[in-house]
């Protein structure tokens, strides 16, 4: 995965080497330059999650870009945390203000206000009439428009459009706006978790360790994770309770 393919040791040497320098080292400007090259695959990777939203793509890899400068120029290695778990909620955090003001300060286009009601109105008849979400092509030809007008319809007032997610998509109301809407990847979610959960869990005893690993990484039961460690099914429940308070105030605290 292209979040966690940056996470190699010299990406993380070169951030690390970069906090060390004192702010007028000669050498301190290169080096920043070479931690930007090493990152800039996760700052794409989370532009990338964000396209099709109304936004063209380069604008949002220079957004990403800028979290990630912001990240490396605040790091500091002493409060025990990885970079890339520092980094991500600080991009993700510049893509999700770029996408709120945006939305309030530009006016759609009426050309495009008239072509999304009109969409939106095909959208719910089409569903009606062929008991399946229309394509792309089912919308174009119902409207008697070309498939790219449909495409820059769906794609220019998106971003900007404030209609509450429990809008009816059909006529008898048995679907919402927001049933239609896809899902955020799991993977991509799961894989960014693990890499924010690294240093906590480091803080962790081996035991603790284990025994986290064996629940939310092996599946175990608690009766399962007790015959493999050596104690009772009580002392597990207990250890899991602890450990899991622990990590709950390393992910606050960060």
């Amino acid at each position: 995965m292209t979040a966690v393919a940056v996470s190699t040791d010299r990406a993380g040497d070169l951030i690390l080497a970069l906090a060390a320098m004192p702010a007028g080292h000669p050498s301190r400007a290169r080096a920043r330059d070479e931690a930007i090259e090493a990152w800039l695959p996760l700052a794409r990777h989370l532009a990338n999650r964000y396209s099709g939203r109304g936004e063209p793509v380069d604008d949002l890899n220079q957004v990403a870009v800028m979290g990630l400068i912001k990240a490396i120029d605040r790091f500091d290695p002493d409060r025990g945390i990885e970079f890339a778990g520092f980094a991500i909620p600080t991009i993700v955090g510049e893509l999700k203000r770029h996408f709120r003001d945006r939305t309030w300060s530009i006016r759609v286009p009426r050309r495009l206000q008239e072509l999304r009601l009109a969409i939106t109105g095909a959208n719910s008849a089409l569903s009606h009439t062929l008991g399946r979400s229309p394509t792309v092509a089912d919308i174009a030809a119902h409207l008697e428009i070309s498939e790219e007008d449909v495409l820059e319809g769906l794609e220019g007032a998106r971003a900007y459009n404030s209609t509450s997610l429990s809008t009816p998509a059909n006529e008898d109301g048995s679907t919402t706006l927001g049933d239609t809407l896809g899902g955020e990847d799991d993977g991509f979610e799961l894989a960014e978790l693990r890499v924010a959960l690294g240093p906590a869990l480091a803080r962790l005893d081996e035991r603790e360790q284990k025994i986290i690993s064996l629940r939310f990484y092996g599946n175990l039961t608690q009766s399962e994770i007790a015959d493999q460690v050596g104690i009772s099914q009580m002392h597990v429940s207990r250890l899991l309770t602890k450990a899991l308070a622990k990590l709950r105030k390393q992910m606050d605290a960060s």
